[in-house]
This record gives structure tokens, sequence and C-alpha cells, in this order.
């Protein structure tokens, strides 16, 4: 690929591209899915009022709920996926639109059924479910929506919110034309004298060049853009937060945070513990700043210097195949079967949309429908940081992969909160492999470097972001109208606090919030943190136990969303309603900066 030109969908090879065609030969298919969904949800409004008259009732709106929304989700996933592709696609564009039309008329002529199911007594449900056995498939479903019971709305008032959807992803929604088709950076002279297109994805690739003024020059572009619109993101941003209060009141939530959380039976402690338990850790993440200020040789550090590489190995540049092969052996402690399914499916059923073009989404992602291959979204540049995220992104589809083969529509998806676990398990591995296979003292640096770097970018900064979120959800919440000026200083106090004394003053750090995408998804970004700290747990147990912790591990991938989050990590010999997971990671962090103190030593 040419990465000095950004070149258009058109302009990418077949090779590259995933293989969507597997989920519709014919875009007209769509539109047939799509009318067959709705036709589905119009055949369960039918049904009003009569659900609760008996369990064979209860089964059918049940069993036509899931034929419905299994209509619709293949649709809008495929939908999707083809806008993601290039943003700049009125065609696709249009096709999104609709299935997004689609998704809110059936959710609105659904959303009676929950209303409805909780009218009756519990003590109904619980005697259809020992009655007929054909409900044991929606037990736990039906069990979840009864411990809602206080934050369900009338069927009136659901209605009233469906119709709504579109209008409430518009923040979101905004946010990402803006960020991702309109909003244009020029270029970068690189450090080989090339010009190269500033975007998402060239952007972190430039801030780990080894120049200091390449890095400085993209860093400075790319935040002025952001400057430039700070009172426009931060208006985005503000009704985004005031969405996000709104229904949580209605729902009768105590705060916004309540919301996110309790819905999963997640503690606000484990939350909070997050973030206290970092900062009790933040003196290793200001050693560890001060070791790459020394290392460097730069008397005032600054946030553009953060990301690149202290040591350079000989060869950092990894083909896709490479990247490929490199996977494979990394994830050889988690079985054959494991292995064989993931080869198969990057390598001849062609998840991966490799590299970036013209318009991509940027970044990165796994997804699909119950229907569909575990899709992955790339923006592919060959650094090393591609291969993890390659390897964090399998990680999602192997979970969608096992979950499918062995749950129900109900419960073949994830909650945010264990789908971060079975992505971060794979990045540890690989780190862990890396590190066993280092050449050299020179090597194994590097790896430990990099090892950090994956602690300092999800365990610390997402907590950050996370604290971020808190202090600004609870700021609006209080009756306080945000402004630029509070959220930019807000995250600017922030990431001074993390950061720590050895770097210096940067003004422009202060816009990084307007660039992060996931504050859309709000309490979603801890969830990587928390994540991580529970990957590092199981990749200990399978190092350490072999087969019978992998055999559990691969239990806990095919559970689904079968059971609430704590409960399903528990199948992996992980216990987050404790502090220790974190703890434990946040120790090995301190040891991994002792341990780069004295390779890098002189």
């Amino acid at each position: 690929m040419n990465k000095s030109k950004q070149i258009t969908r058109e302009e990418v090879e077949k090779k590259y591209k995933w293989n969507i065609e597997a989920m519709y030969s014919d875009e007209r298919l769509v539109n047939i899915d799509i009318n067959s969904g709705l036709q589905k949800a119009s055949e369960l409004e039918s049904m009003q009022t009569f659900v609760m008259d008996s369990s064979e009732n209860l089964l059918k709106a049940l069993d036509t709920y899931v034929s419905a929304s299994r209509f619709i989700e293949k649709a809008y996933v495929y939908a999707h996926m083809k806008r993601d592709e290039d943003n700049t696609n009125s065609k696709n564009t249009a096709l999104y639109g609709k299935a997004v039309s689609a998704l809110t008329e059936a959710s609105a002529k659904m959303s009676f059924l929950i209303p409805e199911i909780l009218s009756a007594k519990e003590e109904t449900v619980t005697s259809y479910l020992s009655v007929d056995n054909r409900l044991k498939t929606y037990e736990f479903f039906l069990k979840k929506i009864l411990s809602k019971k206080e934050h369900i709305l009338t069927a009136e008032q659901e209605f009233i919110i469906s119709s709504f959807g579109e209008a409430l992803k518009a923040s979101d929604e905004i946010f990402n034309v803006l960020n991702d088709a309109d909003m244009v950076f020029g270029e970068v002279t690189n450090s080989n004298g090339s010009k190269v297109p500033l975007t998402h994805s060239t952007f972190s690739v430039l801030l780990e060049s080894n120049s200091r003024e390449v890095r400085k020059k993209a860093y400075y572009k790319l935040y002025t853009e952001y400057s430039k619109l700070n009172n426009t993101i931060s208006t985005i941003y503000n009704y985004n937060l005031k969405k996000d209060i709104a229904i949580s009141s209605i729902r009768n939530y105590s705060s916004t945070l309540e919301a996110a959380l309790k819905p999963e039976r997640i503690p606000a402690s484990v939350y909070d513990n997050l973030i206290d338990s970092v900062h009790k850790h933040l003196p290793d993440m200001h050693k560890y700043v001060e070791i790459r200020k020394h290392v460097l040789g730069i008397p005032e550090l600054k946030m553009y210097d953060i990301y690149t590489p202290l040591v350079i190995p000989d060869d950092v540049e990894y083909s896709f195949t490479d990247a490929l092969n490199l996977i494979f052996k990394a994830l050889s402690p988690l079985g054959k079967d494991y292995v064989e399914a993931l080869r198969n499916g990057l390598i001849n059923e062609k998840w991966v949309d490799i590299y970036e073009n013209k318009g991509k989404t940027s970044g990165a992602y796994s997804f699909g429908s119950y229907d569909s291959y575990p899709y992955i979204l790339m923006n592919y540049n060959g650094r090393l940081k591609d291969v993890f995220t390659l390897v964090h992104e399998s990680g999602h589809s192997m979970h969608s992969y096992y979950t499918r083969k062995n749950q129900p529509y109900i419960y073949g998806d994830h909650s945010i909160f264990t789908a971060e676990t079975a992505s971060t398990v794979n990045e540890i591995l690989l780190i862990r492999y890396m590190l066993d296979n280092a050449d050299s003292n020179k090597e194994k640096a590097f790896f430990t470097s990099f090892y950090m770097e994956g602690f300092k970018s999800t365990l610390f900064r997402q907590t950050m972001f996370a604290e971020f979120e808190k202090t600004v959800h609870k700021y609006v919440e209080s009756g306080e109208s945000i402004t630029p000026e509070y959220l930019n200083d807000t995250y600017k106090k922030l990431n001074t606090k993390y950061f720590g004394p050895h770097m210096s003053d940067d003004d422009m750090i202060q816009y990084e919030w307007s660039r992060i995408p996931h504050f859309y998804r709000s309490f979603y970004v801890y969830q990587y943190a928390t994540g991580y700290s529970a990957a590092n747990a199981i990749v200990n147990r399978i190092l350490k136990e072999g087969e019978s912790a992998s055999q559990e591990y691969l239990s806990f991938l095919s559970s689904g969303n079968s059971d609430y989050p704590i409960e399903l990590l528990k199948i992996a010999g992980v216990d987050m309603s404790t502090e220790e997971p974190v703890l434990s990671a946040l120790s090995t962090f301190s040891e991994l900066t002792e341990e780069l103190y004295k390779l890098l030593k002189g």
C-alpha cells in the first residue's frame, strides 16, 4: 500500500477488503430484511395488552421480538459497515440512514414489551417459567427485566423515548461526521522528507517519529484544527451530557453513573476503586515519565514526546502477513481450536478490512451481527502498535465467535465490561511472547517499554478519561453549565496530575478531550482499564496453570451475555468486585518501571 498518498475506496484492492458480501450478495436483500424486521415488529405490536395472558403468548412475543431484532440488526450492521468504508459516499450514508430509521421504528413498535412484562406480577412470570420449558431460554433475560422494574416506564412513555431514538443519537452522529469526514488536517513532512496526509491514523505514526520537529508539527497542526472548533465541539458534547442526564432522570436513576452501571449490577465501588487505585500508583507513572525524559535527553518533555519509542529495534516494520504469523504464535496458550478458528477467519473468511482510505472511519473496531462474521475494521500502517490493535480486535471477534457458537441470540452479545477483557487478554499474551523471545537486552528494553505503554494508554489514560467523565457529568448534574473553558481546564488539570511534574506545561493538550469519540458513549472508557486489569489476572493464570485455565477462559468466552459481567468473569477465575485485580496490574507496572530503569541505566 502507498502510505504517502491517501487513496480512495475504489483504489483499494479487493484482497485488502473485508468480505462484507458474505452478509448480503445484493444490497436489495438489505431492504428485504428491513421490511421483514418491520413486519415482525408490527406482529409483536399487535400482541400489545395480551402478552402476559398466558405462557404461550409470552413465548410467542419473545420469539417474535428475537426474529424482528435479528432482521433489523443484520441490516443495520451491514449499513453501518458500508458507511464506515467511506463516510463521503452518499449512497452508503443514505443506506445507513434508512437502517437507523428502521431500527428506530422497530424499537418504537416493540417498546411496549418490557413495560407489559413488568405490569404483571413477578409470581406470574415465575409460574410461566416453571410450567413451560420452552421459556427456559429466556429465563435470565426475564429475570434481568424484573430487576430493572423501578427504571422501566409505562408502555406509552417507552414508546415516546423510542420514537426519539435517532434524535437521541444526534450528538454522536454529528461528532462522527465532523471528526471523520469534514475535518481536514493537511499534510506533514515526515523524517524522510516526504509529505504525508495528516489523518487520525497517521497522527499516531507521526507522534512516534524519531524527529522531534516532525512530532511537534503534527501535534500542533492537528490540535490547532480542534482549537478552531472548540466552541462547536463543546456544544455538541454539552447536548450529549444533557441527553444523558435527562434520560437517567426520567428512568429514576440517582445519577448518570448509576444509570450506566446498575443495569449490569456493577457496583459504583468498582468505578471509584479504579480511580483511587490508580491515584495511589501515579508516582510510578511519574517515574516512568522521568525515565522517558532522561533517555530522550529533552530538558522540557512535552506531550508530543510521550509516544516516541525509547528504544528503537533494528526492524520495526510489520507486513500484515508478519502480523498474522506473530499473533498465531503468541496466542498458542489459548489452544489449537482458538488459533485455527482465528486463522480461518482472518485469512480464508476475510473478516478484516485492512488499510486506510479516504473517508474511512478512523481507528479500529470489531463488529458484526449474530448472523454474520465478527468483522474487524483496521487502518493498518505496519507498526508494532498496529499489530497490537489487530490482536486486540481479534480478541473481540473471537469472543463473538465463541459466543455465537454457544449462545442463543438473546445472549449473543457482550457487555462492554467483559468484552474489553477478551480483547486485552490477547494483547498481553502477545507482549509476553515478545518479551520471552527477545534476542537482546535492547529488544527486551524495547518490549518492556512497549508493555508499559499499554499500561499508560489503557490503565492510566483510560482511567484519566473516566475521571474526566465523572467530573464533568457531576458538574452538570449539580446545575452548572459547561463552557469550552471549563472542559479545557478540567482536562488539562487531570492531564497534569496523571503525567506529573516531569512533563512540561503544554496548552495544546487542553483540546485533546474534544477528539475522543468514546466520550459520546458515557462511562464506557473505564471498562478498558478494568478489562486490562482482569486480563492481566487471566493471562497470569493461563501461563501458570496451562490447559485447565485456558479451558475456563474459553468457557467464559462462550458465555456471552448469559449472566451479569462480574459473575461471568468469575468463570475465568477473576473477581472484579474486589480491588485485587487492579492493584495486581498496577504492581506489575511498578515492577516493569524498575526493570526498564535497570535495562536503560547509563
